[in-house]
């Protein structure tokens, strides 16, 4: 990308000779001329000069494509050429570029430039507002398709793996006892209900994996992107735990088969156990804990090495491992028919409808540790305890999805490889069941561990080589996916801790195999695995309730971007597949139910806290915009209850003054705007006025809210930053007032600092506009609040002592009640007690006054102590005792100055009285009263709150046909010597009420 704004795009094939002639030929176009006024210009040339010019100098219709240059961002040169009346321009490398189709948009056509592939890529939206993003550059690069090595497709990507990850030794060495224990119909009922959730997530993932292009991470993408990055990475996380240490399991597993199918190559002495569950007492060898940690250790490092391979060498071994494992299930199945009565072996009755009908239903018994029957056993089983036994033999379903980075086609291979692999898995489960059941007594069924190898055809050591083959290759499939799980999580730049396992698109997770090779030795070194074996199966159960949820949540959302190519499926089924995992999960431990889901809240906490923030257009998202759309129109447009009136105020971040640079608002303004709400409850609205021109300045005001945005969350302030760029700041703040916000939630209250500077700064301006933005507010109903000694306002750490005094001169729905309230629930103001001051006209009202005061601030549930002053109280003149009479004189005597001058202007030039463009009537006996009322005013003040910790007073508003300089006089007369003020100005409604 050019520093310059421009944004190169470059095509690596150039079209043919016969898309050129498509182009070229057909229906002939007159030039289009305009003239020099017109703002959009349409030339579609089609001349023959120039289709013989196209045809004759190139096959390709552009010439030099691969040079061609975009402007996107910088469109000030574009905006002036407009106005001038000249053409839209596009920079090209020889500049001989003949005429466009679409010269009108300025732009080639997209499908021209960038052909359709880069639609399956991630795109980032061109920004259409200042607050929308900090890049004004729109990104029309092909991707370049990096050289990923082979695809894979349905058949070796998605269908083997997750059959190698379902297919495990449960089935060889439990599949039997759990048919013996469970009998046959709950046994079916059990293969069912654990079925049924996997076929339910299938669904659901089918429907998620076809919404769209999927990159690698598997579920943990499917995850992230549907619910949020951080339940993303929580749930992306223990899945891939749950990876790492099955693969461990699957090791120790095929190394046990091992040592028991050949006890000579033990290193060490076997452990030798005698039960006494049987008639005799049978001896149990169990192989040496220490040959399965040598051994454990050599599996897992060369199945590592076969993983540093890569794919090509993973679909070379992988094949030959499923290979034995289908000869294994049919050498079972041969057996199975072709047994007979006490054949190959005692208590064998060959498939028997007596044996059937013994084996029906269920015998739930107490065993030993070796599941062997036992009066004195300590294990007793029920049907929650075989489904914790089971379930891990129907896990495997995400295998396929885990290597989406690696398939050619993920819409197409996950849902069909997937569920293809789901229902032979269920329906081999299924007939195992029926054909167990049938094929021996129920003590033969709970007392041999291997039935399937004394029954297989032709002899045992297949069923051998047939575990250890479909253990190995579970390990293979487990140490394959879960590198490339914890590289997706990485790569998407959310936990920077995780940044050692980024990898470039299409190279091996090579670190991440390393750390995955290194948990699962670490749990071979462990040997016994038993305690956290069902923290496993609650890893991926968590896994596919995530999955669940995800497309529960889109698919009851139903955005418009929810267009699954995948067609079977409802939210109602995936709500119940999500219910079922969790029930799954507190059937088989709940306290290794609450460890996982512990588990997962401490990382999404640490990832909320240390992650960096990303929205991927999550689904909360979705439903936080619906539920805020729906909240919106149940507001409705009528006016709010005074119950339900929030604050919602429109801090003016106009600096009067100069600021620090880089510094977009006034430090204590966030601080003050804090103070308008209870509990930190409701949202302000930031809002700057950039003058100038839009098009000029756009790129200004997209860097200036991005800053305005940093200070707001820096502030820890509820609220949002809006930049306008208008041609004066009066426009821009009228516009603002009228249009912000939708509904009932706009902006109420315009919060700003008082221009203290303003006679230093700029005499005609600053008053003018103060005035302007006070009239603005009153006309549109707005409340206002203006800040005077903001310098000195206190943060929430600098406590502040003596009262809040309130100068309740005019009904103004009880806004500055409400806001005195809201003070005393901040730490700085918790200790002020109120005090308000009401203004008598007469003696003989003060009395009768206060009793009412008082009585309504005791019906709205607020203590204050109420103070009446009668206006008679003040003098008739001015007095030099006055504090502020100094400033008087002051103003009195600048606004003669001031008067005396637009007097003489208007004489001059024989008009009448003008001041900030209009024409004024002044009243030089009203103007007299005003500045003596101010000036009593700020006395009584100054008399009665020297010490407060703030004062609020009611703010006139501006004189009709005054001069603003006159305005700002009154004003700076009635603030004059107060270090801290609020200047308040409610509007035509209550905000408090004394009903319940």
């Amino acid at each position: 990308m050019a520093g310059n704004g421009e944004i190169e795009v470059s095509d690596e094939k150039e079209f043919s000779s016969s898309s050129s002639q498509g182009l070229g030929h057909g229906r002939k176009y007159r030039a289009v001329v305009a003239s020099d006024n017109d703002r959009a210009i349409v030339e579609m040339s089609s001349l023959e000069s120039a289709a013989a010019a196209s045809s004759s100098s190139s096959s390709s219709p552009f010439p030099n494509r691969n040079a061609m240059k975009v402007k996107a961002s910088n469109q000030t040169n574009m905006a002036s050429e407009e106005r001038e009346g000249s053409l839209p321009t596009r920079a090209h490398a020889n500049g001989d570029q003949k005429d466009s189709k679409l010269e009108l948009f300025g732009f080639d056509s997209l499908v021209n430039i960038l052909g359709l592939k880069s639609m399956t890529e991630d795109q980032t939206p061109a920004p259409s507002s200042p607050r929308d993003g900090d890049d004004g550059t729109i990104n029309l690069e092909r991707p370049r398709v990096l050289d990923t090595g082979v695809k894979l497709g349905t058949m070796m990507g998605v269908f083997v793996p997750c059959l190698q990850n379902i297919l495990g030794i449960i089935y060889y060495i439990r599949f039997s006892w759990i048919v013996g224990m469970g009998g046959i119909g709950e046994s079916l009922l059990l293969v069912a209900f654990c079925g049924s959730c996997t076929f339910l997530t299938t669904i659901s993932l089918s429907a998620i994996a076809t919404n769209g292009a999927m990159k690698g991470g598997g579920p943990y993408y499917l995850i992230g992107r549907a619910l949020g990055p951080e339940v993303g990475v929580s749930i992306g996380l223990c899945f891939f735990l749950g990876n790492a240490v099955a693969g461990s399991l699957y090791v120790l597993g095929a190394v046990e088969t091992f040592l028991n199918a050949v006890p000579s190559a033990g290193i060490f002495k076997e452990t030798v156990t005698r039960v006494n569950g049987t008639e005799v007492a049978q001896p149990i060898a169990s192989p040496s804990l220490h040959d399965l940690q040598i051994y454990g250790i050599v599996v897992t490092i060369i199945l590592c090495f076969i993983v540093f391979g890569g794919v090509k060498m993973i679909n070379r071994v992988a094949p030959a491992f499923l290979v034995a494992v289908l000869f294994s299930l049919f050498c079972i199945f041969i057996g199975i028919l072709l047994a007979r009565k006490d054949h190959p072996a005692a208590g064998i009755t060959g498939l028997s409808l007596e044996s059937f009908k013994e084996n029906w239903s269920s015998d739930y018994q107490t065993t030993n540790n070796a599941g062997i029957p036992d009066p004195d056993g300590k294990i007793y089983w029920n049907f929650n305890a075989l489904v914790g036994l089971f379930f891990p033999a129907v896990t495997g379903i995400m295998a396929g999805s885990n290597r989406s980075a690696s398939l050619k086609d993920t819409q197409r291979s996950i849902p069909v490889g997937t569920l293809a692999a789901t229902l032979t898995t269920t329906g081999l489960y299924l007939i195992s069941v029926l054909f167990f059941g049938a094929l021996a007594t129920r003590e033969k069924l709970l007392t041999d561990r291997l039935l399937t190898a004394t029954i297989a055809w032709p002899f045992p050591a297949i069923i051998y080589i047939g575990i250890i083959l479909s253990t190995l290759g579970a390990a293979l499939q487990s140490l394959t996916g879960a590198p490339r799980l914890l590289a997706a999580i990485a790569n998407d730049d959310i936990l920077p801790v995780l940044n050692y396992f980024k990898v470039a698109d299409g190279n091996e997770p090579h670190i991440a195999t390393f750390f995955t090779a290194f948990l699962c030795i670490g749990c071979v070194v462990i040997g016994n695995l038993d305690l956290i074996t069902p923290t496993i199966t609650m890893f991926y159960l968590l896994c596919y309730a995530g999955v669940n949820l995800s497309c529960f949540l889109l698919d009851l959302l139903d955005a418009p971007s929810w267009r699954p190519r995948w067609k079977f499926h409802h939210w109602s089924l995936s709500l119940v597949g999500a219910l079922l995992c969790i029930v799954i999960m507190f059937l088989i431990s709940w306290a290794f139910t609450v460890v996982s889901l512990a588990l997962a809240s401490l990382i999404y906490y640490y990832v909320s806290i240390k992650g960096k923030a990303g929205d991927w257009g999550d689904g909360f998202k979705s439903a936080y915009f619906q539920l805020a759309l729906r909240s919106l129109r149940s507001l409705g447009a009528d006016q709010v209850h005074p119950k339900n009136w929030y604050p919602i105020p429109l801090v003016y971040c106009r600096p009067w003054g100069k600021l620090p640079e880089n510094v977009p608002c006034h430090p204590k303004l966030a601080d003050f705007a804090n103070c308008m709400k209870k509990k930190g409850r409701g949202m302000s609205i930031f809002l700057s006025i950039m003058d100038g021109d839009y098009h000029e300045c756009a790129e200004d005001a997209k860097i200036a809210c991005k800053q305005l945005s940093t200070y707001i969350d820096y502030k820890q302030c509820e609220g949002v930053a809006e930049i306008v760029v208008a041609p004066s700041m009066t426009e821009g703040f009228r516009g603002i007032v009228q249009t912000m916000g939708l509904g009932n939630l706009k902006p109420n209250m315009v919060i700003m600092r008082y221009p203290e500077i303003w006679r230093r700064e700029n005499l005609t301006e600053i008053p003018a506009s103060f005035v302007g933005i006070i009239n603005d507010c009153i006309v549109a109903n707005k409340a206002v609040v203006i800040v005077k000694g903001l310098d000195e306002w206190p943060n929430e750490y600098q406590r502040q002592y003596g009262s809040i005094d309130l100068y309740w001169i005019v009904r103004d729905g009880g806004l500055m009640l409400l806001l005195s309230q809201l003070l005393l629930t901040k730490e700085s103001f918790e200790s002020c007690k109120i005090q308000v001051f009401c203004i008598a006209e007469e003696d003989s009202d003060a009395e009768e006054l206060k009793a009412d005061v008082r009585k309504f601030l005791y019906d709205l549930r607020m203590q204050a102590e109420v103070i009446v002053i009668s206006m008679k109280s003040w003098d008739a003149q001015a007095e030099q005792q006055d504090e502020s009479f100094e400033a008087f004189t002051g103003a009195q005597q600048r606004i003669s100055n001031y008067l005396a001058g637009i007097k003489e202007n208007a004489h001059r030039e024989g008009t009448a009285l003008m001041a900030d463009g209009k024409p004024v009537v002044v009243n030089e006996q009203q103007v007299e009263k005003f500045l003596y009322t101010t000036l009593k005013l700020n006395s009584t003040i100054l008399k009665y709150s020297r010490m407060a910790a703030v004062v609020l007073v009611s703010l006139p508003p501006p004189p009709v046909n005054h001069p603003a300089y006159f305005y700002m006089e009154y004003m700076d007369l009635l603030v004059e010597n107060v270090p801290r003020l609020l200047i308040v100005r409610g509007y035509r409604r209550d905000v408090v009420t004394l009903f319940t």
